[in-house]
Formats: structure tokens, C-alpha cells, sequence
């Protein structure tokens, strides 16, 4: 009778019995100490109004890109013609002064005063000009050898900035073999997969034995170590970061006098639907926690570099950029407040060596990873693309720089080990503010889905 009554309940709720309630994602992550209630309500109710209104300014908004870097990797067939995947980079006049001024790295004055230092003879005269150049490649490649992704794009000449409010994330209509060769190269040669274990990721493909593949590809996933466990999860949950983007953001309408972009249910169903998915969206969905709770402790453990007086959000308009200087520092104070960060402690704690060369490869397969969003056939799927992997390489840099940013000088003339670049903090901030758009538009694809039942 009970069996009954039960069954009786689950037909009352449509949707639920056959799988269509894959995106009601709940309870704690893997590797983690945290819920997805909980990431929820921090995010939609206290974060996320607020990092937007920060992305909104000036200092944020506007992102210097390359947009005609050679794929290094294979021959692009040709850029997209779509008209929606064009970029419209900005006039000079367009970007404000002071971060046109600040290209070079000079939007803090603790980069001044150092460049002030150096000329006051902080570096001793008496050395020969080869040595004095040698110092100066050994600095470089310390700097370099922290990166988790590339950074050549500030110092480019053929770079542009890009105002991002202008040209949003959303679909453009590029599909088909040249998109998913992007995302094939990613989790086929750059997760640590070998090949002989297969993992779908084109919903066409998917036929009756995609789910003893899934089943074979976790069955190795699991056997892996924490942080490579954790390097496929942010990917998976960037991918699927991006998927909800181009779904809350479809073109619905196309006509000679307007069109209309909102929220596509179907194509989030396609995209996320655990039926149609062979049993991944659900999986892809709390990826995207997990991406969250990563950049999140990021974003908490860089706030001693943020609180210094010598770093500020510098446009050339004072007022502004005090102001915009405090939401900062209100978000990052925020992101510190949150009660169930993920520990990174975790994360390369074998011996030494070895952790030491499980961070290298880390490192080089996601240097490899923003590499290769100069292979992206559309422009603006390429812009939204190298800034996120920027963002999220950021983060990783962040996150494994723990003690130089406890070592940050008090004084502003003195030099640091840890630094960002303002093309840094920008990808930072707008990559987080992606991942926080994500799961703030999946309450709402939630009430659209319910709504159909």
C-alpha cells in the first residue's frame, strides 16, 4: 500500500518521475565541504547584485584582447561569418585616459614608486649591463613560471580594448565540427584522459552505449588524485558555465527591425537534460559549483593584495575610483564571510617533488587551455573565451600563491614577489561575475521549467 501511495505521489509531480527535474541540483559536492543550497543562497541573494553593479564600471568594462593571434595548434578553416559573431572594438577616445595609461602595468602607485626607485638607483649602477639584463630575465621568468595562462595579449600591438558591456556573451549561431574540435581538444588532450577511455560531450552522438562509457570514463575519473579530479571538474564546470550563457541568451527572434534575446528552455534542455545527455548535465551542473567554490576562495585569499593603499582601480576619475575601490573590497570582504570555503590545503600535499611536478603539469595543461582560444572560430565566442580561461587562470595563481600574498610588503616602495596585472584583475573579476551569472540564471530556468509542467 505504501509502495502505492508513493508511486501515486511521484506521477503527481510531472517532470521529476522522467528526469526532468536535472537541474534541481542539491546536497554537498565531492571533494568539498559545501552544499549547493548553500552556494545558492549566498550567491543570488548577497553576491550577485553587487558584483554586478562593479562589472558595470569603467575599470571592469573594458578588456584589451588579440582577437587575431594564429591558432598554434591546427589550421583554422576561416573565422566566422555570422554577423552575431562579430567584435566592435573600441575607438581610443572611447576608453577612459587613465586606463589607457595604465597598459603598461602602471595602475597602482606601488608600480610607480618602484619605477621611481629603480631610477633613484635602487638596482646597483655598478653591474655590468649583462648582468643587470640577466636579473632581469630571471624576475620574468619567476613571474612567468606562476602563470597558468597567457598573458602576452596586454603588450601586443595588435590588441584592442574591448567594451565588454557592448559585446555580450550569448549565442551567435557558431556550431558544428570547428566548435566541437575546441572542446574535443580540451578534454581529450589536455584533462590527463588516456584515449582508450571515452568521454561524450556531442549530444548527436549520443546512442546506446553512451552510458556504459560515462560509466567507465567515472569508474577512472574517481581513480585519479584530488587535483586531477579538480582540473577536469572546473573545466567541466567552465563548459558548462558558457552552455547556460548561450541558453539564458538565445536569440529568439531575428526580423528586419529588432531582435529578441532571452531565455531558450529547450536548448537548456539539450544542453543539461539528463535524458539527453545520457546522464551528464546533471554531472556538468554541479561542475559549475564547483568552479564557483574555487574562484570564490581565490577571490577570499586575494584581498590582502586588494586592501593596500598602493593598489587602486585607476581610471583618471578620482571620486569613482575610491568608490568603485570600496564595492571591491566589500565583495572580496563578502567572498571571506562565506562559511563552507573549499580547502585548498587539500590540493598538492604529497612530498615535495612530487607535488611540485603534479602543479607543473597542472599548470601547463591549463597554459595549454587558454592557448587554445585563439583556435575559436568566432570572435566573440574567442573574446568571452580567452577571458574566462584568463580569469580562471588567475584564480589558480591566487590560490597557489598563498604565502607571497602573506608576504605582501606593508610599505609601497618595496618590491613584491606577487603581483597582477590589471589585464589579471579584470579577467578575474569578469570571469567569477560569469561563473555567478550561471547559477543565478539557473533559478530562473528552474521557474521556466516549472512552469511547463
Amino acid at each position: 500500500m505504501k509502495l502505492l501511495l508513493l508511486l501515486l505521489l511521484l506521477l503527481q509531480v510531472p517532470g521529476c518521475a522522467d528526469g526532468r527535474c536535472f537541474c534541481q541540483v542539491t546536497g554537498d559536492l565531492d571533494d568539498c565541504a559545501c552544499d549547493v543550497e548553500t552556494i545558492d543562497s549566498f550567491n543570488n541573494d548577497r553576491l550577485f547584485p553587487k558584483l554586478q553593479m562593479l562589472l558595470e564600471s569603467d575599470y571592469f568594462r573594458f578588456y584589451k584582447v588579440n582577437l587575431n593571434k594564429a591558432c598554434p595548434f591546427w589550421r583554422v578553416r576561416g573565422h566566422c561569418g555570422l554577423k552575431d559573431c562579430a567584435v566592435k572594438p573600441c575607438s581610443p577616445n572611447q576608453v577612459p585616459e587613465g586606463i589607457r595609461s595604465s597598459s603598461q602595468d602602471q595602475f597602482s602607485a606601488e608600480v610607480k614608486e618602484c619605477k621611481q626607485a629603480e631610477n633613484l638607483g635602487a638596482v646597483d649602477v655598478s653591474l655590468s649591463d649583462k648582468t643587470r639584463a640577466a636579473l632581469l630575465d630571471w624576475s620574468e621568468h619567476d613571474d612567468e613560471a606562476e602563470r597558468f595562462c597567457v598573458l602576452d595579449d596586454d603588450e601586443s600591438p595588435d590588441s584592442q580594448y574591448v567594451d565588454l558591456l557592448l559585446n555580450p556573451e550569448r549565442f551567435t549561431g557558431f556550431s558544428g565540427p570547428e566548435a566541437w574540435r575546441v572542446w574535443s581538444s580540451i578534454y581529450e588532450e589536455n584533462c590527463f584522459k588516456p584515449l582508450g577511455v571515452k568521454r561524450p560531450i556531442v549530444p548527436a552522438s549520443f546512442h546506446s552505449r553512451s552510458r556504459s562509457e560515462a560509466k567507465v570514463f567515472y569508474s577512472w575519473l574517481e581513480g585519479q588524485c584530488v587535483e586531477k579530479r579538480a582540473f577536469y571538474r572546473l573545466i567541466s564546470g567552465l563548459h558548462a558555465s558558457i552552455n547556460i550563457h548561450l541558453s539564458a541568451r538565445y536569440l529568439l527572434e531575428d526580423s528586419w527591425f529588432q531582435k529578441t534575446w532571452g531565455h531558450n528552455v529547450s536548448e537548456f534542455r539539450q544542453r543539461f537534460d539528463s535524458k539527453l545527455t545520457a546522464g551528464e548535465g546533471p554531472k556538468r551542473l554541479r561542475s559549475l559549483y564547483f568552479l564557483f567554490l574555487i574562484q570564490l576562495r581565490a577571490l577570499a585569499k586575494a584581498l590582502p593584495f586588494f586592501q593596500r593603499p598602493a593598489f587602486q582601480l585607476f581610471t583618471g576619475r578620482p571620486e569613482e575610483d575610491k568608490r568603485h575601490k570600496e564595492l571591491l573590497l566589500h565583495i572580496l570582504q563578502l567572498a571571506r564571510s562565506f562559511p563552507l570555503h573549499f580547502d585548498e590545503t587539500s590540493l598538492f600535499a604529497q612530498g615535495k617533488e612530487e607535488a611540485s611536478q603534479l602543479k607543473e603539469d597542472v599548470r601547463l595543461a591549463f597554459l595549454n587551455i587558454s592557448r587554445i582560444m585563439d583556435c575559436v572560430g568566432c570572435f566573440k565566442c574567442r573574446l568571452w573565451g580567452k577571458l574566462q580561461t584568463q580569469g580562471l587562470g588567475t584564480s589558480l595563481k591566487i590560490l597557489f600563491s598563498g604565502r607571497q600574498i602573506e608576504a605582501l610588503p606593508l610599505s609601497s616602495g618595496q618590491r613584491s614577489s606577487f603581483r597582477l596585472r590589471r589585464q589579471e584583475v579584470v579577467s578575474l573579476l569578469n570571469a567569477f561575475g560569469r561563473v555567478s551569472t550561471s547559477i543565478r540564471e539557473l533559478k530562473t530556468f528552474r521557474s521556466l521549467l516549472a512552469e511547463e509542467r
